[in-house]
């Protein structure tokens, strides 16, 4: 079965707000069995546009991805967010087919 994945791009405007958000995301993630594969770190944007921060949170599933950004715990954390940040967000299935040779 394919993991689900966030991929998330991101603006912070007030670090304060979004530290409250961080402090209490990870509530959500733990019990949906999210996992950060990126978050933040070095990049360059090759074509089109870009927001400062990426972010990859892997899931066991597509169902779980979308099961976690719908709880009520990480529609608690979005709201300690209080308007700090943009954000553009989708929940995705992965790959789990042949790779090319």
């Amino acid at each position: 079965m394919p993991k689900g994945y966030w991929i998330a791009r991101v603006d912070v405007h007030d670090t304060e707000a979004y530290k409250n958000y961080v402090a209490k995301n990870g509530i959500a993630f733990a019990k949906f069995g999210g996992r950060f594969v990126i978050r933040g770190g070095r990049f360059e944007t090759l074509v089109g546009s870009s927001r400062a921060r990426n972010v990859v949170i892997e899931f066991p599933s597509y169902d779980q991805a979308l099961a976690c950004w719908h709880s009520p715990e990480y529609q608690a954390a979005r709201a300690e967010q209080k308007g700090g940040a943009e954000m553009d967000a989708i929940v995705i299935e992965g790959y789990d087919g042949p790779q090319p040779n």
